[in-house]
């Protein structure tokens, strides 16, 4: 791409998490919202009304419009899970830079192929794992490793609340990967291995609902360094939503809203407690974008924080603990 100063994003669908993408672009610097794609252009002109610029942000009827589009250098794919593998490799095979919400793909499979494309067209794409990047959790990673807490030993975290929405809902429908794993579970998942690293094996107990999909699941993973962490989504509950990182000398705790916190505890054998207050910008979203630009100017086909490789091998955690559960979906079936 060329190494323009201001980085030019594109919003490909228009939902809940396309909303708060494009008020964090807000809140970016040296970034701007260039186009908005929706299926149909009456929505991603209404979009444009509430979160982009008349004067800037171009509106298009159709994703591949967006993806042809020479004034966009980076593309969010905000579309339902099992649409994220078309959208990305039309993106690509477009020549544009993108960031996949997540989860990345229904399966590790997609996933694979998503990677592949990129890496053959030398062409950037990361998950949109936000949590990766918010100032909470590198402060927690500079604590581990200052030692305060001592050698880390098991993680537990959870992520859970009660979806009061109908079967038809995306939280539901297996046509929409449906399922508190895909939704919820991958962030449990991906700080575990954020603070343990990777995962040797897995033992997963779900609660499948009427339409077939996951409603909740607790899952064990065993991390290759001998460390263990407890996690559990659910769409039935509200659950703490904390994280706790425990340590030989003590422990952090991410208050509530792990994924998105700004307060954390760290508490010693000793007994001592302190709190730790650690301000985002805006409502969270911004750091990953930060991050991608940032990868982008320095010409990165991926970022060393979130890199591919952990993003496919997350994936196929995922996909064993369905197969434990029992959750498949119409991508399984194919390929």
């Amino acid at each position: 791409m060329t190494q323009t100063k201001t980085i030019r994003w594109g919003i490909l669908g228009t939902g809940k998490i396309a909303k708060a993408f494009a008020t964090a672009l807000k809140d970016t610097p040296d970034a701007v919202l260039a186009a908005v794609a929706s299926r149909s252009v009456d929505s991603a002109t209404a979009f444009v009304t509430e979160y982009g610029s008349h004067e800037l942000t171009k509106s298009h009827g159709s994703y591949q419009a967006l993806a042809d589009d020479p004034d966009v250098d980076a593309i969010y794919i905000a579309t339902p899970h099992p649409m994220h593998h078309e959208n990305a490799l039309m993106c690509l095979n477009a020549g544009k830079a993108i960031l996949v919400e997540k989860a990345f793909t229904v399966n590790r499979r997609e996933a694979e192929e998503i990677v592949a494309l990129a890496r053959a067209k030398k062409l950037f794409v990361m998950e949109a794992m936000w949590t990766r990047f918010h100032p909470s959790l590198l402060e927690a990673k500079r604590i581990v490793a200052s030692g305060e807490i001592g050698t880390v030993a098991t993680i537990q975290a959870d992520l859970g609340f009660y979806a009061d929405v109908g079967p038809e809902h995306r939280l539901f429908n297996p046509a929409l990967g449906g399922g508190s794993l895909l939704d919820l579970g991958i962030y449990p998942l991906s700080i575990a291995t954020y603070f343990l690293g990777p995962v040797q094996s897995v033992q997963a107990s779900g609660q499948i609902g009427p339409t077939g999909v996951d409603v909740q699941a607790v899952f064990a993973l065993t991390h290759e360094n001998g460390g263990l962490s407890a996690c559990s989504s659910s769409l039935l509950a509200r659950t703490p939503v904390e994280c706790t990182i425990c340590g030989s000398k003590g422990f952090i705790r991410l208050h509530s809203r792990f994924h998105n916190t700004e307060d954390l505890t760290v508490e010693l054998n000793d007994g001592s407690r302190r709190a730790v207050h650690v301000p985002r910008i805006g409502n969270g979203y911004a750091h990953e974008i930060i991050e991608v630009n940032r990868c982008l100017r320095e010409g990165l086909l991926e970022s060393p924080v979130m890199p591919l490789d952990e993003t496919l091998a997350l994936m196929g955690v995922l996909d064993e603990m369905r197969k434990q559960i029992g959750v498949t979906y119409e991508a399984d079936r194919v390929g």
